[in-house]
């Protein structure tokens, strides 16, 4: 099966934990991960500023593991990352903010994408949220 997967909550809220066992497990069980798509708060589970406590995990440093170890396609949502200060080198420069906290393996892209991951997927799953 062919799964498009949304975050839609922080790092630290226990559906972000949720979602990167289930992203293991469906590949461990074979199927595919079309696309990883991070909105909303998610975004923040692709920036590489936080810094999480010595006695929690570090879900944005696993997020970005997995992506890189299975070649995945991580999607951030543009508007969602520029409205919570999560900029690339290229977007950063546009806006001229001398933070860059967002880098390989993930992709700023419109909502758009999102919508194509799902007309390629057999299902889409999300998690967190409003």
């Amino acid at each position: 099966m062919k799964f498009a997967i949304a975050l839609f909550s922080a790092p630290h809220a226990p559906s972000s934990r949720r979602a990167l066992l289930f992203a293991q497990a469906a590949l461990a069980g074979g199927h595919e991960i079309v696309r990883l798509f991070f909105y909303q708060d998610g975004v923040h589970s692709a920036s590489n500023s936080l810094v999480t406590p010595q006695d929690e995990q570090d879900l944005p440093r696993q997020w970005a593991d997995f992506v890189t170890e299975h070649q995945l396609d991580g999607v951030v949502c543009i508007a969602a990352a520029l409205r919570r200060g999560v900029l690339n080198a290229e977007e950063a420069q546009r806006y001229q903010r001398s933070a860059v906290n967002l880098g390989a393996p993930w992709a700023l892209s419109g909502l758009g994408q999102l919508h194509d991951a799902v007309q390629s997927a057999d299902r889409l799953i999300c998690f967190g949220g409003p």
